[in-house]
């Protein structure tokens, strides 16, 4: 099974994001959920037509002699070559956009730099749009849109580097708002023999459901950059679903980390059955955990955290730590699924918000 992460072009949606299209937003509807569209993609180099088919919880996306079965709520996909469905069938799961062309519109709604230009209304492939333009200041690059105004559906995005040629990265050719026939979404046989995918929850859902709390209330540990401003952190190694703080263990930190030159790190063990941190800067700091919490003062933008479990008996955990403040203090949390197994799986996750965004008499 394979996983995927599908998105667009994300240079191409960050210069966008240096446009204003004034007054559209208010003006445009929900997107709809039955629709057909005709598209020419440039994003990704030579440019490639794709069809685009929506009903409900379902899509299919046509490219060249490739369809995929998108299923929305399973984040499932299937793919096959149209030309021979007894070829085979790949399957797999993904996770952030899988082409939906509206995607590109939500980002042109939220343009909101104040040197857009509106340039009127024009007629692209039969359908009539507004056409915006701005320059992004950081690159220098012309930006010129044309949106239809109901759903903001862009229709046709242009890019114009400085002294360069003008590339066209999307182009809408069709753009229908009514319900596909349902024969399009059907599986050929080579998809369906081994039975239905397994759904493979999302990041999103996997936080959930280990913390029992929204999502949004968390940020990776492991991502950079590191936040500008300092805090302290109090650091809760706890356990999947129920939360309650883990026994057993023991914890080292390198405040020092260099990024450039990695120390190279040993645990070791003692003849009591206890680890033995040595390498760089690390230094053990277990002995310093009161009711399960470790605080220590104003960590760095970065620092590598050591953990054994059971004297390492039951497993281990190494990271590299980017600093998230959420406050002056702020809650680390190391989730693990088993402790008694720790290769089960974990998650190293700040806390920016929420009911484990303070720990009591802290």
């Amino acid at each position: 099974m394979l996983k995927r992460k599908s998105g667009l072009c994300i240079a191409c949606l960050a210069i966008m994001g240096s446009l204003t299209v004034t007054g559209l937003r208010a003006q445009s509807a929900a997107p709809p959920t039955t629709y057909s569209v005709t598209q020419v993609n440039g994003m990704f180099g030579a440019p490639v037509a794709v069809q685009v088919y929506r009903d409900g919880s379902k899509a299919v996306v046509d490219r060249r002699n490739l369809r995929t079965h998108y299923d929305l709520q399973a984040h499932t996909n299937y793919t096959w070559d149209v030309t021979n469905p007894s070829k085979g069938c790949s399957s797999g799961t993904y996770s952030g956009d899988w082409g939906d062309p509206f995607a590109l519109s939500a980002e042109a709604d939220e343009m909101t730099k104040s040197n857009a230009k509106q340039l009127g209304d024009e007629t692209i492939n039969g359908i009539v749009t507004k056409v915006v333009e701005a320059v992004d200041p950081k690159t220098n690059m012309k930006v010129k849109v044309w949106q239809e105004p109901k759903y903001g559906l862009v229709i046709k995005a242009d890019m114009t580097p400085p002294g360069g040629a003008t590339t066209t990265i999307i182009e809408v050719k069709q753009f229908r708002a009514v319900k596909p026939d349902s024969g399009l979404f059907a599986l050929p046989e080579a998809c369906v023999k081994d039975g239905p995918l397994v759904h493979v929850p999302t990041p999103e859902e996997r936080v959930a459901g280990e913390t029992g709390g929204n999502a949004a209330d968390f940020v990776d540990a492991t991502m950079p950059p590191g936040s500008p401003n300092s805090c302290t952190i109090l650091f809760r190694p706890v356990r999947a679903g129920s939360m309650q703080p883990l026994s057993n263990f023991q914890v080292a930190l390198d405040l020092n980390y260099d990024l450039e030159h990695p120390a190279h790190y040993v645990m070791g063990t003692s003849p009591s059955g206890r680890t033995v941190f040595s390498g760089g800067s690390l230094k053990e700091y277990t002995a310093q955990m009161q009711n399960g919490v470790l605080r220590v003062e104003n960590v760095p933008d970065h620092f590598d955290v050591e953990m054994t479990f059971a004297g390492g008996n039951a497993g281990a955990s190494s990271a590299l730590i980017y600093r998230h403040c959420a406050g002056p203090q702020t809650v680390l949390l190391f989730v693990v699924k088993n402790p008694d197994k720790v290769s089960d799986g974990a998650d190293w996750m700040w806390v920016k918000s929420g009911k484990f965004a303070t720990v009591l008499g802290r």
